[in-house]
């Protein structure tokens, strides 16, 4: 059974998606958590870019947006909607392995802080207010959402590996590569993990 802090945790972590995960929503997604308590989860998928430019849909934000300077897709939910995640360069927030916060500077206007140096951006602000600030910037369309305890079972069913994030995870130009980087960088066996085939059935 898991505690509140336990739960809460998980916020700011990247949920990467086993080869067993058989949704195709999430076949090698790697999920930034946005939100995890005992309400549920809430995260954008960082690596399901699609071929709309954010400047043709939201006026001004563009030359804020990362290349590749495409909408990304979230999630499966509510794709009428987007959303902005973005880094502030140069504050952390957060000391390496650890979930303290460090000293930082006053969080722009518009800008929500998730966890570290990333945080949600609010797109009904104007952009030139955030434009000083932000490093790096993406937009979604839609979101990953699990009610009450649905992650936590996902996650007793080995669907997930939970790892920590990192700011240029966000703002990765090359994201189709993604799901193997993130593993590849892990210090265990999940190193090892990045060498699956697409394909099962070439192992």
């Amino acid at each position: 059974m898991c505690t509140m802090t336990e739960v809460s945790s998980l916020t700011g972590r990247l949920l990467v998606a086993t080869p067993a995960l058989a949704d195709p929503n999430f076949d090698r997604a790697v999920v930034l958590l946005l939100d995890h308590d005992e309400k549920g989860s809430l995260g954008v998928v960082l690596n399901r870019p699609t071929p709309v430019d954010v400047t043709d849909i939201l006026e001004g934000w563009g030359r804020l947006a990362g290349a590749p300077g495409v909408v990304f897709q979230g999630g499966p939910v509510s794709l009428d909607s987007a959303l902005g995640v973005a880094v502030i360069p140069g504050d952390e927030g957060t000391s390496p392995g650890t979930r303290k916060r460090t000293p930082a500077l006053r969080d722009p206007v518009g800008f929500r802080r998730v966890h570290g140096a990333i945080g949600l951006v609010d797109l009904e602000a104007p952009p030139e207010l955030l434009a000083p600030a932000l490093g790096s910037l993406r937009i979604f369309a839609g979101y990953s959402g699990w009610g009450p305890g649905q992650l936590e079972s996902e996650l007793e069913d080995g669907a997930w590996y939970v790892v920590e994030s990192e700011p240029g995870d966000v703002s990765s130009p090359d994201p189709e590569r993604l799901w193997r980087a993130v593993l590849r960088r892990q210090r265990s066996e999940l190193a090892m993990v990045a060498t699956y085939p697409d394909d099962a059935s070439l192992n």
